[in-house]
């Protein structure tokens, strides 16, 4: 323990005073930890010794998506999204449902030995899109505010809608489920995921503003002790919905954009450790999928795993995005870039896992292949951000 402990210590510091000049190159966090995990693992110099099981990798990542998702609806802007709010919204009403249909479509023709349901779920676990990933175009002031914040709105939604969907196809195809139930499921996951992690998201973070008002406007809050209140709300969000049966990253989402509504004074204020919480805990998460995930599955990737990986990233994301998209007034390059930087991460390791778990009989293909599409997009997404954002900045003028 105390070997890993300083092996990955030690390369966070260096990172840590090093992360200006890497965040100007084209090697992101990501990118780096990852391949640092691979190397340190046992395919490389064997520092590292990680034995995590699947639940253990799928905690941290749902705890490390819970911070992110939070703390960037916090930083959402409220009146730009109000004003752009059609945008996000054709993306998860019109191009999210596309996506996976689009994705069984495509697997069809690529995977001969999964059936169809199979192959709904892979489509399912390769839909939404990456908050922490994607924070580099979501947070870049180059990018145009209203493409900034449909993004960070629909990364931060979609993966909470698909798991009512990815559990209805899971449920389906491993249960004996009698003629016209699946609509019955479909309606429950529906409402307890989505409507539970609404209700229990919405009263946390009103409650929690205000007391945090309260208290701030009365001195009671320590200086020491500002910066914490942000991390305890929004891993009580998640928590307390998952526990209730509803979805915790939409309760997280949920929560942030209500916080950033009622605590605008000293917002930025009470967000920084949330958001260094959540830098550190990406940066472990995938040091850990770089040296027990990657490293366990390379040489398992299929012509199939990888070809389907590389489409779902490009045109069975991009092609729905840009029909969602054909009645709104941006232009071609805006909504090409919409659809490219729909980066798949946190919420697709989660997803594999539940299958991993699962009952399914080609369990190990279907998480092979989202194994293969998290490091592409790692890699694809994070060397093409910054001049993809340059190139985009140019035509806007900026």
């Amino acid at each position: 323990m105390y070997a890993n402990l300083a092996v990955i210590c030690i390369f966070v510091f260096i990172y840590s005073v090093t992360s200006g000049v890497i965040g100007r190159s084209l090697i992101s966090g990501a990118i780096m930890f990852t391949a640092f995990g691979l190397v340190s693992g046992p395919l490389g110099f064997d520092l590292l010794s990680l034995d995590i099981e699947a639940e253990g990798l799928k905690s941290l990542a749902e705890l490390t998506l819970a911070l992110v998702l939070f703390s960037d609806a916090a930083n959402a802007d409220l009146k730009v999204l109000r004003q752009n709010f059609r945008i996000p919204q054709r993306l998860l009403c019109i191009g999210l449902p596309l996506t996976i249909i689009s994705g069984i479509l495509v697997g069809g023709i690529i995977f001969r030995d999964l059936g169809w349901l199979e192959i709904a779920i892979l489509a399912t676990i390769l839909a939404p899109t990456d908050a922490a990933l994607g924070a580099a175009v979501v947070t870049d002031k180059k990018v145009p505010v209203n493409l900034r914040e449909s993004l960070n709105i629909e990364s931060g939604l979609n993966d909470g809608i698909c798991v009512p969907v990815l559990l209805t196809f899971l449920t389906v195809a491993t249960d004996s489920v009698e003629q016209g139930k699946p609509l019955l499921i479909a309606f429950q996951y529906t409402f307890e995921e989505i409507g539970i992690g609404l209700i229990v998201g919405g009263l946390l973070a009103v409650g929690g503003s205000l007391l945090i008002n309260y208290c701030k406007n009365r001195n009671w809050i320590n200086e020491d002790w500002q910066e914490l209140p942000v991390i305890a709300l929004s891993l009580s969000c998640f928590s307390l919905a998952q526990l209730a049966g509803g979805s915790g990253f939409i309760a997280a989402f949920c929560g942030g954009l209500i916080f950033g509504g009622m605590v605008r004074e000293h917002k930025h204020q009470y967000l920084l450790a949330a958001e260094g919480a959540g830098d550190g805990l990406s940066l472990i998460t995938w040091t850990v999928f770089g040296c027990s995930v990657v490293s366990s599955t390379i040489g398992s990737f299929g012509w199939q795993s990888i070809v389907f990986a590389l489409l779902s990233l490009t045109v069975i994301r991009m092609l729905p995005v840009y029909v969602a998209l054909s009645a709104t007034a941006l232009n071609t390059s805006d909504k090409l870039f919409i659809g490219w930087f729909g980066p798949r991460g946190l919420a697709t390791i989660v997803f594999a896992v539940m299958i991993f778990n699962s009952q399914l009989p080609h369990k190990a293909e279907i998480v092979i292949t989202a194994v293969c599409c998290v490091i592409l997009s790692i890699i694809g997404h994070g060397i093409s951000a910054h001049p993809l954002i340059a190139v985009l900045s140019r035509r806007h003028g900026k």
